[in-house]
C-alpha cells in the first residue's frame, strides 16, 4: 500500500520539527520545508529516513508568493501525492502597539496569514486535482484568545488563521477535504534548553495550570490525530493546547 505523504511548513526546528517526525513515526512519508535552517532541515529528513519512510527538504520563504510557487513546484517534483498538509510557518515580532511600523506589520503577516493562507490554497487545490479527501491543519497560537502586551500584530494574524480555519473548512468540504488548527500555547523549543532559559520557564510553568510547557512531539501527536480518520468527523475547528495556561483569571498556588 502507498505510504500518505505529509507537507510541513518550518519544519527544520521547534513545533515545525515536531509535527515532522510525529508523522514520519505514524508511517507517513514526510516532506521538510525550511526557509533558512538547512543544516537543521537536513538533519531532520536524516531523523525521518531512520525511521524507515521518505522525507526530502524544499527551501522556500513562503512569506512570499515566489516563495509559495517554489515549494509546491519543490514538492511536486519529489512527491506524487499529497495527503497531509501543515501550515506551520510563522514569524514572532513583539512590540508596543505604538512603535509598531509597516515594515514589521507586513513581514508578520505576510508569513503568519498571507503565507499561510495561499500554502493553503495550493495544497487545496492539489488535493482536489488528485481527487484526494485530504486534510489541512494550521498551527495557530492561544494568543488567539490570551492577551499578552506587545502582541497587536501577531495576536490579530493568528487571530485570522482561526477564522481562516472556519471558512476554509466550509468552502472545501464539498471536496471531501477538512480544515483543522491548533493552538499551542507555550512550547519548549531546542534554544529555550540553556540554565537562563530554563528559569525563565519554569517561572512561567508556575502560571500553567498543568505545571510545565508543551513538547513539539505533543502538538505533532496532536496533529497525527486530526488527519487521521478517528477525526474523520471533524473539520473547521482549533484545538486549543496550552496546559490550560488560558483557565485562570487567579490562581492560589498554596
Amino acid at each position: 500500500m502507498e505510504r500518505k505523504v505529509a507537507l510541513v511548513t518550518g519544519s527544520g526546528r521547534g513545533i515545525g520539527k515536531g509535527i515532522a517526525l510525529s508523522f514520519a513515526a505514524a508511517g507517513y512519508d514526510v516532506c521538510v520545508n525550511y526557509n533558512t535552517s538547512e543544516e537543521r532541515a537536513l538533519a531532520v529528513v536524516e531523523e525521518i529516513r531512520a525511521l524507515g519512510v521518505r522525507a526530502e527538504a524544499v527551501q522556500a520563504d513562503i512569506s512570499t508568493m515566489d516563495g509559495v510557487s517554489a515549494l509546491f513546484e519543490g514538492f511536486s517534483e519529489r512527491f506524487e501525492r499529497l495527503d497531509v498538509h501543515v501550515d506551520n510557518s510563522g514569524i514572532t515580532r513583539m512590540k508596543p502597539f505604538l512603535e509598531t511600523t509597516p515594515e514589521m506589520f507586513d513581514e508578520v503577516i505576510h508569513t503568519n496569514l498571507r503565507g499561510l493562507y495561499f500554502c493553503g490554497q495550493r495544497a487545496a487545490r492539489l488535493m482536489v486535482q488528485q481527487g484526494t479527501r485530504g486534510v489541512i491543519i494550521h498551527i495557530s497560537s492561544n494568543h488567539t484568545q490570551g492577551t499578552w502586551s506587545n502582541s497587536t500584530v501577531y495576536a490579530a494574524a493568528k487571530a485570522g488563521v482561526n477564522k481562516l480555519t472556519k471558512n476554509m473548512a466550509l468552502d472545501l468540504a464539498g471536496y471531501g477535504i477538512r480544515v483543522v488548527g491548533i493552538a499551542p500555547g507555550y512550547t519548549l523549543l531546542d534554544k529555550q534548553r540553556d540554565e537562563r532559559a530554563l528559569r525563565h520557564i519554569d517561572a512561567i510553568s508556575a502560571h500553567i495550570p498543568m505545571g510545565r510547557f508543551a513538547a513539539p512531539e505533543e502538538v505533532g501527536e496532536a496533529a497525527v490525530y486530526l488527519a487521521s480518520d478517528k477525526a474523520g468527523y471533524i473539520t473547521g475547528t482549533t484545538l486549543y493546547m496550552d496546559g490550560g495556561a488560558l483557565l485562570p483569571v487567579w490562581a492560589d498556588k498554596a
